[in-house]
C-alpha cells in the first residue's frame, strides 16, 4: 500500500489528508467518495514516522504469523459468490451473505471489509486489493476479468475451478512430500539422541587415550560439542534466519530477485516452481483471451499471477514485443521459455484465429509436465534421500569405531 496526500477544498478553507491506496487512481477514487469538498490535487507522499515504525513491526510480526486463509474455505466462497451472481443477485448483497455463512474467522473479517469497502463505492477488485496477500493474485487477476467483461458469474466460477486445482496440486506434492520429510526428521530426532547421550560417554574414553584421533571422531566430536554447550543459541540462530530471510523475501525487492533467479536452477524445486508458475499464467491468459480481452491487456492480467519475479520480468517483455507490434509468437520466443513444439502450437494458433484453443494445449501441457513431477517426486527424492542417510551413519560409525580399532591394535601389540 501506498501513501497519498490529498489537498482539497472544503466550506472555504483548504485542507489535506493523507489516504492509503495501492494506486493513484484507487487514491483518487477513495477520496472522491469520502472527502466531503472539492478535490485540489493528489500526490504520492511518505508514510507518516509512525506508520513506518508500525509498518516494520507488522512485517517482522507478520513473517512470523502471517495470517492464512483455509483454501477450501476461499472455494467454497467463490463458488457461492458465482451462484448467487448468477441467479441474479448483486454482488453487494453476495458479498455479505458469504460474510455471513463463512466460518473462516479470517476470511469473514476479509469479506466483511470487502463489503465496507462495496457500501462505499469501490469496485470488487479495489475492495480486494489490500488482502492480496491473503486471497492471492489469481483471485484478483479473475475478478478484474469479471469485472471488465462484465460476466462476473462465469469468471468466478472459472476461478473456483482454478483454486481448486491448485489445492489439488498442493495436497498431492504435500503427500509425496510426506515420506521423505517423515525419514529426514526420524534420523535428525536420532542423531541429536546419540549426540546428546551417546557420544559423550565414548568423548570420555577417547579423552583417556590421548591419541590423536582421526578426522571422523574430530567431526564428531566438534558436532557434538556444538550442539551440547550451543544448542539453544543455534536453534536460535535458526530461527532468527529463518524470520529474517522471510523478512527481506517480503520486503527488499533485490533479494527477492536474486533468490527468485537461484530457485529456479535448484534441482527438482526449480522445475517445480516453474511448471507450476507456467501453467498458471497460460491458463489465465487463455481464459482471458477467450473472454475477448485483447493480448496486451490479457498479459497485463495474466502477469499478476505470477510470484516468481525471475519469470514475470522475462515474461512481461511478450506484453512490451506486442505493443511494439511484434507477433505473440515471436514475443514468447524471444523469452526462451517455450519449447519449439509450445512456439509451433502458439503460432498456428495466431494463423488460424484458433489461438485460445492451441494456448488451451499449451497450458495443458505444462500442466502434465508438472502432475508428472509431482507424481514421480518420491523417486526423485529417493538418491538424495539414501546418500543422506548413508552419509550420517558412516559419519558416526567410522567416528565412534575408527578409535575402537586402533585400541584394539594396541591392545594386541
Amino acid at each position: 500500500m501506498k501513501y497519498f496526500e490529498v489537498n482539497y477544498l472544503s466550506k472555504g478553507q483548504k485542507s489535506k489528508t493523507i489516504i492509503k491506496s495501492p494506486s493513484k487512481h484507487d487514491a483518487i477514487a477513495i477520496a472522491k467518495m469520502k472527502i466531503p469538498g472539492i478535490i485540489l490535487n493528489v500526490k504520492e507522499t511518505s508514510a507518516p514516522l509512525e506508520d513506518q515504525f508500525m509498518t516494520i513491526k507488522n512485517q517482522l510480526l507478520g513473517a512470523v504469523t502471517k495470517r492464512k486463509i483455509k483454501m477450501p474455505g476461499l472455494i467454497a466462497a467463490i463458488r457461492q459468490l458465482s451462484v448467487m451472481t448468477n441467479a441474479g443477485i448483486s454482488i453487494h448483497d453476495s458479498v455479505k451473505e458469504v460474510s455471513g455463512s463463512t466460518a473462516d474467522k479470517t476470511l469473514k473479517e476479509i469479506f466483511d471489509n470487502i463489503n465496507d469497502d462495496l457500501n462505499s463505492g469501490l469496485s470488487l477488485t479495489q475492495a480486494m486489493m489490500p488482502y492480496r496477500s491473503e486471497l492471492g493474485d489469481v483471485t484478483i487477476a479473475m475478478v478484474e476479468l469479471g469485472e471488465s467483461t462484465g460476466n462476473m458469474a462465469e469468471s468466478l466460477e472459472k476461478l473456483a475451478e482454478i483454486l481448486d486445482e491448485i489445492e489439488a496440486n498442493r495436497q498431492k506434492f504435500k503427500k509425496a512430500l510426506r515420506y521423505p520429510i517423515t525419514v529426514v526428521i526420524a534420523i535428525a530426532i536420532a542423531f541429536t539422541i546419540l549426540m546428546v547421550y551417546v557420544v559423550p560417554k565414548f568423548k570420555e574414553i577417547f579423552s583417556k587415550l590421548k591419541a590423536d584421533l582421526p578426522l571422523p571422531t574430530k567431526i564428531l566430536l566438534f558436532m557434538e560439542n556444538i550442539i551440547n554447550n550451543y544448542g539453544l543459541f543455534l536453534l536460535a540462530f535458526i530461527v532468527g534466519t529463518i524470520i529474517l530471510f522471510k523478512y527481506l523475501l517480503a520486503n527488499n525487492e533485490e533479494f527477492k530477485k536474486g533468490f527468485d533467479k537461484y530457485i529456479l536452477k535448484v534441482y527438482l524445486i526449480g522445475n517445480i516452481i516453474f511448471y507450476a508458475t507456467m501453467s498458471r499464467f497460460t491458463l489465465v491468459f487463455t481464459e482471458l483471451i477467450r473472454a475477448g480481452i485483447p493480448i496486451a491487456d490479457a498479459l497485463d492480467t495474466a502477469l499478476l499471477t505470477l510470484e516468481n519475479s525471475h519469470l514475470k520480468k522475462r515474461l512481461g517483455s511478450v506484453k512490451i514485443s506486442v505493443q511494439r507490434g511484434i507477433s505473440l509468437t515471436e514475443a514468447m520466443r524471444d523469452t526462451g521459455l517455450f519449447e519449439g513444439m509450445l512456439i509451433q502450437m502458439i503460432q498456428a494458433g495466431e494463423q488460424s484465429g484458433t489461438l485460445d484453443k492451441m494456448l488451451e494445449k499449451v497450458t495443458n501441457y505444462f500442466k502434465s509436465r508438472f502432475n508428472e513431477i509431482i507424481d514421480n517426486i518420491a523417486s526423485y527424492i529417493e538418491p538424495i534421500l539414501l546418500g543422506f542417510i548413508a552419509a550420517m551413519v558412516l559419519l558416526m560409525a567410522l567416528g565412534i569405531f575408527m578409535p575402537m580399532w586402533d585400541m584394539a591394535k594396541a591392545v594386541k601389540n
